[in-house]
């Protein structure tokens, strides 16, 4: 593996977990939420970082 590979890898595995951080503390907030304004919100946070994190894996893959 190369020093530009081992960066990267640890640059996504980084990346990964912060929107790991992100990802649960909204699935809290849409299940803890009473208003459904707020519920909605909460699942479009939680759509978008679905939709990185596989972003982030495409490109990973795509890079090394």
């Amino acid at each position: 593996m190369t020093d530009k590979s081992q960066v990267l890898q640890v640059l996504f595995h980084r990346l990964n977990n912060q929107l790991g951080i992100i990802l649960a503390n909204a699935e809290l907030l849409e299940a803890k939420l009473a208003d459904d304004i707020g519920r909605a919100r909460a699942a479009q946070v939680v759509a978008s970082v679905l939709d990185a994190m596989t972003t982030a894996r495409e490109i990973r893959l795509r890079s090394l």
